[in-house]
């Protein structure tokens, strides 16, 4: 699972995610890239899972490019703790996602080999997404 090594503050406040993604917009190193339509946070788990799937299609002939990395704790609070106390201690991380955000990118590979590795891929992502070809 991708995490920071370290980080200036243990806690984030949760923010908005307004607008769409002004960099990481275009595919950059692959030929064919996994471009997210709505915002969202996703999991590192996630992040994970739609990676498995990738090199697993790619194999050894193709290369992936994870274009997102999840730099945001998540806190959660005890289950049945009393109110008050302090903010929770971090869960998870999260990669913070703006319309337009490319998530993955990979090249090696035939184009409906690409599509379908990226629609499995793009299944498992919580927002919705779209295949796109340099």
């Amino acid at each position: 699972m991708l995490s920071p090594k370290r980080t200036k503050f243990r806690r984030h406040h949760r923010g908005r995610m307004k607008g769409k993604a002004s960099r990481g917009n275009q595919i950059a190193y692959g030929d064919f890239g996994l471009q997210a339509l709505e915002p969202g946070w996703i999991k590192s788990r996630q992040i994970e899972s739609g990676r498995r799937v990738l090199t697993r299609y790619v194999r050894r002939n193709g290369k992936l490019w994870i274009r997102i990395f999840p730099d945001k704790p998540v806190t959660m609070r005890a289950a049945e703790s009393r109110m008050g106390s302090g903010k929770g201690t971090p869960e998870y991380w999260v990669a913070v996602v703006k319309p337009g955000k490319m998530l993955y990118e990979i090249t090696g590979v035939t184009e409906p080999v690409a599509r379908h590795a990226l629609r499995i891929a793009g299944n498992k992502m919580p927002v919705k997404t779209q295949v796109v070809i340099k």
